[in-house]
């Protein structure tokens, strides 16, 4: 595990007519029993491979290309994606492993990519020199499989060997082989997994932490592992010991080691929910439960440990606030000690977003009011002491440690909507940085400019959202907009750029915002779990109470209005078709959820129970039955232009959610329904650039045609 800490368990005015109206969307549903008795006529199309489904993807995409055939701005907006997304001008990231930094590039003459090296001497220059580590190209061609670099799991501090994991075509599921950094070839006869879904980490050389699919039985009902082992290379993996076996209903288990400051821990973990956790110390072959909260994420710095609740947490006569920051000399720990010193303190306006070490610094993270913050802290002589580090931007800031072994250094990247990524060397201790890099302008911003803005949803509560827009916008309901949200899983949505965006949007003249309801992270825990389960309705009401603030400021009216979310924000998006058809002229559900009547049965979905409820606890299903838009779309409605877009090999969010609910809505006899499915891509959509381009170029074609100023022919009013 490389030294950087895993603090994380574990990835919208209306008229009085218009909100009678949504009011009753939500609230004159009639409730039933959750029923797999009542037939699904288009259950069939769950059948991911199945001949009968395949060959309506096939027709409905080939329905929606038609559509956009004659389009030379569809054309011509996927070759200009095309070309920033493959531009030489990116960032290359970088990784420090041993005397060498590592990056992994795609671009139109490698579109799997080359895993390559260089020196920090070399990277500083304009034209860096790289050299080749591995050819995943080569290694597809060679081997006739669809190959997608997935991830690096190397050996620290040695960077002598690493694990790497491939995907075929995109998916969660990977296989694994062994790899010699210095030799850049796969080791024989060294450890080789086959495809799972899997967690795998080094104990030392020649052990391994794994859990996998060992055979039948292993896996639990959210499709990963229930077994963690400890595999002794050279020898089966059928023989392998087991540190812990979970539950079928757990999440899945897992184990990992943490090295910091010459102290060494092993960690094994019982994931029983999506946000809680059974964690133990392994310590000469044995196991023994931490005495902390459920919902806590854990790590080490040097001596002490570190502690993050999300719930608030009564120890030692105190009480710590859920999305606080602890840290305690953990021999201490072990013996009852449980005099924490608080290194983050959240607010209502604050929330903690993640931590890195160095070698002798702890950089906490956080977000006020949704703008990024960072303090250093530091650890000597039994205590800690803190600086706050001036930042460049409001935007998204991510750091990463280059050395944590070794060095104070550490690699800081920003951006925001109208700023291009800047990447930095920077040093614990110091303002002070070096311009490594920064990202050409793909579009000018000169012309816009980013607000804040508040919206008051439905319970009152106050709702940020960012607007990016022309300085010069005219304030007559005449402008397209998008709005974004996804309101989930306690992940923060923060200002960063993006040349398709503006490409796609911003350069013809459309507004985008991004809102940050709850369900989100923005302001920690308490906002993630506001929108909880009986509570989801929240997160939907705040993102029509943001369509609302953007109509009655007459920024955009509902002809020109588009919503739009990924994954759990498909389902966002979903809801917002269904709930509130009167906001909305465009709606794009990319790789959804959208039965959540089935969505614990397929795939990974049994894992996100802790977020939604359980569909098939009659008192649950109660209220998921409220919103889940397949169980509420209907005949005779007039809903908006609606596009759903997934991948067949999305083997987390089922493609199933987004077949069912464009055939549902067909049979109904809603005409303006857009279906696009990539063969290939898992839970990302795409497995690579062209793909990438491709689909956007789908989505933002769509977007714009119907959100448009002279949209007249696509306004379903």
């Amino acid at each position: 595990m490389r030294p950087q800490l895993k603090l994380m368990t574990l990835a919208l005015m209306l008229s009085a007519a218009h909100l009678a109206q949504a009011q009753a969307n939500t609230q004159d549903v009639k409730i039933s029993a959750p029923a797999d008795s009542v037939a699904d006529q288009f259950q069939w199309l769950e059948e991911v491979g199945g001949e009968k489904s395949l060959d309506w993807v096939k027709a409905r995409n080939q329905i929606t290309r038609g559509k956009l055939d004659g389009d030379a701005g569809f054309t011509k907006l996927r070759a200009d994606l095309q070309v920033v997304l493959d531009s030489k001008d990116r960032i290359p990231g970088i990784r420090k492993m041993g005397k060498s930094y590592y990056n992994f590039w795609t671009d139109a003459e490698h579109p799997r990519g080359l895993w390559r090296k260089t020196s920090l001497a070399e990277y500083r220059k304009a034209q860096p020199k790289w050299e080749t580590v591995l050819d995943i190209d080569a290694l597809a061609k060679a081997e006739n499989q669809n190959w997608v670099f997935k991830n690096s799991i190397c050996r620290e501090p040695e960077f002598d060997r690493c694990l790497i994991e491939l995907s075929r075509g995109g998916a969660d599921a990977v296989s694994l082989r062994e790899f010699d950094l210095a030799g850049k070839r796969f080791v024989k006869n060294g450890f080789v997994l086959p495809e799972a879904k899997m967690t795998v980490e080094w104990r030392d050389k020649d052990h391994l932490f794994v859990a996998t699919d060992f055979g039948t039985g292993t896996m639990t009902d959210s499709g990963y592992a229930r077994i963690v082992k400890e595999w002794q290379r050279g020898t089966p993996l059928s023989t392998a010991r087991t540190l812990l076996e979970g539950e079928q209903a757990d999440m899945g288990v897992s184990a990992q080691s943490s090295d910091h400051g010459g102290v060494h821990h092993e960690l094994v973990r019982r994931g029983v929910t999506f946000y809680t956790a059974e964690n133990f110390l392994r310590e000469g072959g044995k196991l023994s439960k931490l005495d902390v909260p459920a919902q806590t994420g854990i790590d080490f710095f040097a001596t002490q440990f570190i502690v993050t609740p999300n719930e608030a947490w009564t120890t030692g006569g105190k009480t710590f606030s859920s999305g606080s920051v602890l840290a305690i000399d953990f021999e201490a720990f072990k013996k009852g000690d449980r005099n924490f010193t608080i290194l983050f303190q959240p607010s209502d306006s604050t929330s903690f977003t993640g931590a890195t070490s160095t070698r002798n610094f702890l950089l906490v993270q956080s977000l006020e009011n949704v703008k990024s913050s960072l303090t250093e802290w530091k650890f000597k002589d039994g205590k800690w002491t803190a600086r706050q580090v001036s930042l460049p931007t409001m935007g998204k800031v991510t750091i990463s440690a280059v050395d944590a072994y070794r060095s104070d250094d550490y690699l800081l990247s920003y951006s925001d909507y109208l700023t291009p990524n800047v990447y930095q060397l920077a040093h614990a201790g110091s303002d002070e940085r070096e311009l490594l890099k920064s990202s050409p302008a793909f579009f000018d911003a000169s012309a816009y400019e980013t607000v804040q803005k508040f919206a008051s949803s439905k319970d009152g509560s106050k709702v940020p959202y960012f607007m990016v827009r022309r300085k010069d916008v005219k304030f007559d309901g005449n402008n397209p907009t998008l709005l974004y949200g996804y309101g989930g899983f306690q992940i923060s949505l923060t200002p960063s750029y993006s040349g398709a965006l503006g490409k796609s949007w911003l350069e013809k003249g459309g507004v985008y915002v991004v809102a940050n309801i709850r369900g989100g992270g923005e302001f920690g825990p308490r906002w993630h779990q506001a929108a909880l389960k009986e509570n989801r309705q929240r997160a939907y009401d705040d993102f029509a109470a943001v369509a609302e603030d953007l109509i009655a400021s007459k920024i955009t009216s509902p002809q020109h209005l588009g919503a739009m979310g990924g994954s759990n924000g498909g389902l966002l998006a979903g809801v917002a078709l269904t709930q509130h058809p009167e906001l909305f002229n465009a709606v794009v559900s990319q790789v959804p959820l959208l039965d959540m009547q089935r969505f614990n049965q397929l795939l990974a979905g049994a894992s996100w129970m802790g977020e939604y409820g359980n569909p098939d606890v009659p008192a649950e299903w109660a209220y998921i039955q409220r919103y889940s838009p397949y169980q509420n779309v209907k005949a005779g409605v007039t809903y908006p232009n609606v596009l759903f877009i997934t991948s067949t090999r999305d083997d987390r969010v089922h493609p199933g959610h987004a077949r069912k609910m464009a055939a549902k809505m067909l049979d109904q006899g809603h005409a303006n329904v857009w279906y696009y499915e990539n063969i290939e891509g898992g839970h990302g959509g795409a497995a690579n650039n062209a793909q990438r381009a491709d689909m956007s170029a789908i989505t933002y074609s769509f977007l714009w045609n119907m959100l448009k100023w002279d949209n007249a022919a696509h306004v379903v009013r």
